[in-house]
């Protein structure tokens, strides 16, 4: 080998050297980012610069942290939720014994639509499941088909609480914003033909609905330091009274909102190292009306919007407001 070709060959280390160094030292995440990412689980409309307000950063530095974590994979992408039950669905909940999830999948859709699949640290998986109807039935049907399942909870349409009270116009909305979570006012105004300000008005009625949800899907595995995790409680006394206790001591490590349902309390919430996360849960554990508890570290999230999608395919084609799946 030639000096010019080991000069070439030095210079080429070094430079691929420095550049993983910097990816490295770029791809770190500290409090700022994961409170970025807090505030994107439970609204990832929130423009850059209100972003920064709440965590004391310039709006410049907000967007350039998130196109980090997308570049990273942290943020896998921009989705959205919408709780079952509003669109007139029941949803079973429940946990499985296994992380494979194409075969979990798989025996989902023999009974309904997947709303989630969450393969977690221990070998489970937890679920959720949408179903058109029949409820109880179809929960029979799961016991059947995956016999070391282990329900969770169920919840019938009309024994919920969310509600959506969508019209023709939101659903028109609602079909363009599955694609694009983050799409802007004027763009949805020119793709859906309507004005600017029917458009707003709407995005602020799903803003302010807890059924509806604009957010994202992120990667637990590269979080680095910090730990997301899920705690469920249930709970004997008022749900939303414990919750309020909860949220007086644990708030700060909240990163999503908190799901309730019935006797059902899910709390998102993460930590600096599993040891903190640990003596979280214990606290919480002892929290008067708290019944039992159950801690799921996630490995990966999978939410998908295939049953949204159809429900507003079906409402298009109706005149009714809500209208079932056809499975």
């Amino acid at each position: 080998m030639c000096i010019r070709d080991r000069t070439y060959k030095t210079k080429l280390t070094i430079i691929t050297t420095n550049y993983n160094i910097l990816t490295l030292k770029l791809n770190k995440l500290d409090n700022y980012d994961m409170k970025i990412l807090g505030i994107l689980t439970i609204n990832c409309r929130t423009p850059d610069r209100q972003i920064g307000k709440k965590v004391g950063l310039s709006g410049v530095s907000v967007k350039s942290r998130i196109n980090k974590m997308e570049r990273a994979g942290i943020i896998q992408n921009f989705t959205m939720k919408v709780e079952p039950p509003a669109l007139g669905y029941g949803v079973i909940y429940l946990v499985v014994p296994s992380d494979d999830e194409s075969d979990i999948v798989k025996k989902l859709k023999l009974v309904g639509e997947p709303f989630f699949v969450v393969p977690c640290l221990g070998d489970i998986t937890a679920c959720g499941i949408v179903v058109e109807k029949d409820v109880e039935q179809k929960t029979e049907l799961v016991k059947n088909l995956i016999s070391n399942a282990r329900i969770v909870l169920t919840l019938d349409p009309k024994e919920s609480e969310f509600r959506a009270d969508l019209t023709k116009t939101d659903f028109k909305i609602l079909e363009q914003l599955l694609k694009n979570p983050k799409e802007k006012i004027d763009s949805l105004a020119k793709s859906t033909s309507l004005s600017t300000k029917t458009v707003t008005r709407t995005i602020e009625k799903f803003e302010t609905n807890p059924a509806i949800q604009f957010t994202i899907i992120y990667d637990p595995r590269k979080l680095e330091k910090f730990i997301a995790f899920a705690l469920l409680a249930m709970v004997q006394n008022d749900t939303r009274k414990v919750l309020k206790e909860i949220e007086a001591g644990f708030g700060d490590y909240f990163w999503q909102v908190p799901f309730t349902a019935k006797e059902m309390l899910v709390l998102f919430m993460y930590s600096d190292n599993i040891y903190n996360a640990d003596i979280m849960h214990h606290k919480i554990k002892h929290t008067d009306g708290v019944a039992f508890t159950e801690v799921f570290f996630p490995k990966k999230i999978t939410m998908p919007t295939e049953w949204i999608s159809n429900s507003v395919k079906n409402a298009s084609r109706s005149m009714k407001l809500h209208v079932p799946i056809e499975q």
